[in-house]
C-alpha cells in the first residue's frame, strides 16, 4: 500500500504478540530517537511504561480500541490505536498518529 506510506500521519502496526510488522517513513521519523526503522521485528511492549503497557496487553486481549491526544513540544496530536483482524481473528494494533491543528472547526451534523 504506497499511500500508507506517505500519508502525512506516522502509522505503526503490530501482530498479536506486539512484535512490530509495519512502520511507514513518518513512523520511522516519529520514533527515529528510538530506534526508528530498526524497532521493526521488536516487541512493543518493551517501548510503553505502565500503564501504557497493562492498556495495550488489554486491547490485545479484547479487541478493543484507544483513543486520546498529546502534547509534546507545544504540538498536539491525536492517538488511535485499534485492533485489526484477519478473517475474523484479531490480529494486532494499529496506531495512527497525526498533528491537530492549533485551529479546528468542529461541525455538528444531523
Amino acid at each position: 500500500m504506497d499511500w500508507l506510506k506517505e500519508i502525512n500521519a506516522a502509522v505503526t502496526i503490530c501482530d498479536n504478540r506486539g512484535i512490530i510488522v509495519y512502520m511507514n517513513e513518518k513512523s520511522e521519523q516519529v520514533f527515529e530517537n528510538d530506534g526508528g526503522k530498526n524497532l521493526i521485528g521488536g516487541n512493543l511492549f518493551g517501548c510503553h511504561p505502565e500503564p501504557a503497557l497493562t492498556k495495550l496487553k488489554e486491547m490485545l486481549a479484547d479487541g478493543s480500541t484507544n483513543v486520546y491526544t498529546i502534547e509534546k513540544e507545544g504540538k498536539k496530536k491525536i492517538i488511535y490505536q485499534t485492533p485489526w483482524f484477519d478473517e475474523n481473528t484479531l490480529g494486532g494494533l494499529i496506531e495512527i498518529s497525526f498533528n491537530i491543528p492549533d485551529e479546528m472547526p468542529h461541525f455538528i451534523r444531523k
